[in-house]
């Protein structure tokens, strides 16, 4: 006859082991509270004067208004007006046209030589940095002046030397009376102030690159270029859509070289830029509000070319 054990009595789980209810995390206060000095400090000297420059395009605001005259509020009056004026879009046309050749040369340029940079010793690498920074570090207004020198109609470096080459009197050729030589010599100024730039950040990123898969490459028979193209550019990438979209905004709102080249001895009519454009407008007509509205236009074609960089780098975050 089998024999039943007694049931052992069932004890209460210890406190301890007694699952505890997932409690709400704090929120994160720190990252709000570091973010706080640079958001104020944008909304401050960015947002507020972006701001009254937006009031100010909806306004006639003219030299009266400068001297304490009420502006009167006229709508989109002087967005019809800008947009209506032909000589509007031949600024920007000619500005679009310019940032687009001194991108492309800045660009081709700036990996040029940040690749060469890779393949120099020590010391040429060094000297190659010390003069990038020297003309990084050269501010526009400076650097104008000098080209001017450079380009001078009497005195100037390159009728010299043209002239030994040559054989041909360059003496008292201007090269800043004519608009196509103008944006030549410009385009020459914008480019040499801004490849430091890219240079010394895909040189960077070409550091980043491993030995070991370019080594692989070569011994599997692939080229320079073949390298370059498949194996380095996807490094690359992302940094030169930066530099891309960067470039873009800082050379189409380009201002202190081309001022500079018209004082020097350009025609100003036949050689503005949308940002001379913008200061000729409001300050030497005093239209303050369709300066404004230019300006706000400007700001716009930058957002969207800010908008296509960040779409691209979430899609990237995505994938």
């Amino acid at each position: 006859m089998a024999v039943q054990t007694p049931a052992l009595p069932v004890r209460p789980a210890p406190r301890s082991a007694r699952p505890i209810p997932p409690r709400r995390r704090p929120a994160a206060v720190a990252p709000w509270l570091l973010l706080t000095p640079a958001a104020v400090m944008l909304a401050v000297f960015i947002g507020w004067p972006l701001l009254q420059l937006l009031i100010m395009s909806f306004q006639e605001f003219g030299r009266a208004q400068i001297f304490g005259a009420a502006p009167e509020f006229i709508g989109f009056g002087n967005y019809l007006a800008v947009l209506g004026d032909t000589q509007f879009w031949l600024v920007l046309a000619r500005s679009v046209v310019l940032c687009i050749v001194c991108v492309t040369a800045t660009m081709i340029l700036g990996v040029l030589i940040a690749v060469l940079m890779t393949k120099l010793g020590a010391g040429m690498r060094l000297a190659v940095s010390i003069g990038l920074l020297l003309a990084w570090a050269m501010p526009a207004l400076t650097a104008t002046i000098v080209w001017g020198w450079i380009f001078d109609t009497r005195s100037g470096l390159v009728n010299a030397v043209l002239t030994a080459v040559t054989g041909t009197d360059w003496t008292g050729h201007s090269w800043l009376i004519d608009p196509l030589s103008f944006f030549a010599v410009a385009a020459i100024i914008i480019t040499w102030g801004a490849v430091p730039f890219v240079v010394f950040s895909v040189y960077a990123a070409l550091t980043q690159v491993p030995d070991e898969v370019l080594e692989a490459a070569a011994l599997d028979g692939a080229g320079g270029f073949g390298r370059f193209r498949h194996i380095i550019f996807p490094y690359l990438r992302s940094i030169l859509v930066v530099l891309l979209i960067l470039q873009l905004i800082w050379d189409l709102r380009v201002f202190a070289q081309i001022y500079a080249l018209q004082t020097i001895g350009g025609v100003r009519a036949e050689t503005n830029t949308i940002g001379v454009y913008i200061y000729s407008v409001s300050m030497a007509s005093g239209d303050l509000g369709a300066g404004g509205a230019i300006s706000v236009i400007l700001v716009v074609i930058m957002l969207v070319i800010a908008g296509y960089y960040i779409r691209a780098m979430l899609r990237e975050d995505k994938a």
